[in-house]
């Protein structure tokens, strides 16, 4: 059963929210990266403001891919395929899309997924 109009756009509405909010920080967290020149003059000191700059660009460089899905969920959306399991065609609990909006499988093919992981690492 697909999902309602009213659903699909609150989920349309709470994806473009959630979106809005990640392009928001990441211009913010790039300007204060372009904005940052300090230098210290202790290695030690400069060894960690190299360190946490790392980190926060592996976050960022998290939250541009969380960005990606989010564009890929909204285009489902479009083509009304979104709630819809990319593996076995069967549609995607509401209970499992409101607690991952992005969800792109169905819980028993996420498990199956998983399973397969578990017994063959580095394959699915």
């Amino acid at each position: 059963m697909a999902l309602r109009k009213e659903k699909l756009e609150t989920y349309r509405e709470l994806l473009n929210s959630r979106r809005e909010a990640l392009v928001q920080g990441l211009r913010v967290a790039t300007q204060a990266a372009v904005a940052d020149e300090v230098t210290y003059a202790d290695s030690i000191d400069q060894a960690s403001a190299d360190t946490d700059r790392v980190l926060a660009m592996k976050m960022k460089s998290r939250e541009r891919d969380q960005i990606l899905q989010i564009d890929e969920a909204l285009r489902r959306i479009e083509q009304g395929r979104f709630g819809e399991c990319e593996r076995c065609g069967e549609p995607i609990s509401e209970a499992r899309l409101k607690a991952f909006v992005l969800s792109t499988l169905c819980i028993d093919c996420k498990a199956e997924l998983e399973s397969e992981e578990h017994r063959f690492p580095g394959r699915a």
